[in-house]
């Protein structure tokens, strides 16, 4: 095992956060070791969260309330002004500085990054050797550093790798985990806009704040707070990051606004789902790169710089060299039409029932459709709209076909023109 975390991080040349305990060690730990509480633990207890081990945290899956459940929470974040407050502090959070950040980070991630502007941000893929999907992450370009936030089951192993490339880059980069002395929330829904900005600075309008867009900023008179208006349910909001001493504050003011509900990972996962959008580990993993993954676009389009230059790890097996993407033998399309969810690991035929095409990797009961829906991979000649498929589920064929994503119609920010 690891000696003490801060040495550790020291020693890979991680720059640990001056304030809090660290926990890189968590990264190595095994399964018996203590679940990590995040600053708001005793407030989802009170708030009645019912509470399960996630990315080696423990977290509410929903909350025993009166306007709790799944069905409750996931409803209640798409209903026109209101909104869902999530914790998601067990994601990590990074900073990158040096003058070759931006160049550092086009190595291991497919994005555009140098061309971001101050406070733009965008959704990219940390790639491997292969081509394969490390992990997907939200990038902002801050002004004097580059803002990450990773997932939380790999953030540790992202920054091994992150630390690997560090050694062989010729370039002045340098990594800052901000571990748990930063927290994050996630507040998602219609009415997202209206409840942060009664805890924003008299004069900070949100009108002209994009989607993908981030900056720091006071929260309830707390310095050291960063919003980014961005999620994960297909709706508008905002990820909130804060310091750890003051989460349980700036949490407790959101809720006591009564158009937020606390939610929990249960409706986050269903809400994303709905949005067509994947989660790690499930739909994504190392094995699958961006064309499978239907994430090509992460990468511009077809005369954008990063098509035409690549330079990321893996880019001989996503892109051709000149530019055009690699053709790939599976896809991930959308599934819609069967009688019962069909969940992960569900085989999908082909119409006839009889060759198996493919797999499912996520699936649920669609709150807002009232009907199951399913996502997965499947062979590229029948991954077209409205192809005809089978799946098996508990052991008997039902019929289904292919869908497009996403299955509820986003609704993100657009600026009023």
């Amino acid at each position: 095992m690891l000696k003490s975390a801060a040495s550790t991080l020291l020693r890979r040349g991680i720059k640990p956060s001056p304030t809090g305990p660290s926990s890189a060690a968590r990264s190595f730990a095994t399964s018996d070791e203590p679940l990590v509480k995040t600053s708001l633990y005793s407030l989802h207890k009170e708030l009645g969260g019912d509470m399960v081990p996630f990315a080696g945290y423990e977290l509410p899956v929903l909350y025993k309330s009166e306007n709790g459940g799944v069905m409750k929470e996931h409803l209640w974040c798409r209903s026109d002004g209101k909104s869902a407050l999530f914790d998601v502090s067990h994601m990590g959070q990074i900073r990158w500085h040096g003058k070759d950040r931006a160049t550092f980070l086009e190595k291991i991630v497919v994005g555009d990054i140098a061309g971001l502007k101050e406070g733009s941000g965008c959704l990219s893929l940390v790639t491997n050797e292969n081509g394969g999907i490390i992990d997907d992450t939200v990038i902002t370009n801050a002004g004097e550093y580059i803002y990450m936030v990773v997932n939380g089951a790999t953030k540790f192993g992202d920054m091994k790798h992150f630390q690997e490339q560090m050694d062989k880059f010729d370039g002045d980069v340098t990594m800052e985990y901000l571990e748990d002395s930063m927290q994050l929330l996630a507040l998602q829904g219609p009415g997202a806009a209206e409840a942060v900005q009664k805890l924003l600075p008299a004069g900070f309008d949100l009108t002209p704040m994009a989607f993908m867009t981030g900056v720091e900023t006071t929260l309830d008179g707390i310095d050291g707070c960063r919003i980014t208006r961005c999620g994960y349910t297909g709706e508008d909001g905002f990820e909130i990051a804060m310091p750890a001493e003051n989460a349980v504050s700036i949490a407790s003011k959101l809720i006591s606004d009564p158009s937020v509900n606390p939610t929990g990972l249960g409706a986050r996962d269903s809400l994303r789902l709905e949005a067509g959008l994947c989660l790690y580990g499930h739909d994504l993993n190392e094995t699958i790169t961006p064309v499978q993954a239907a994430l090509a676009w992460t990468m511009g389009g077809p005369k954008s710089r990063r098509r035409k230059e690549g330079g990321f790890l893996g880019v001989e097996n996503i892109l051709k060299p000149d530019g055009k993407l690699q053709k790939v033998a599976k896809k991930r399309v959308g599934i819609k039409g069967m009688k019962a969810p069909a969940r992960e690991g569900a085989e999908i035929y082909d119409a006839a029932g009889e060759n198996k095409i493919g797999e499912v990797t996520s699936g649920t009961f669609s709150p807002c459709l009232k009907a199951p829906i399913a996502m997965g991979y499947v062979e590229t000649p029948l991954s077209k709209k409205g192809t005809e498929i089978s799946l098996k589920i508990r052991g008997k064929m039902q019929k289904a076909e292919i869908s497009p994503m996403p299955f509820v119609e986003s609704r993100y920010y657009r600026v009023p023109e």
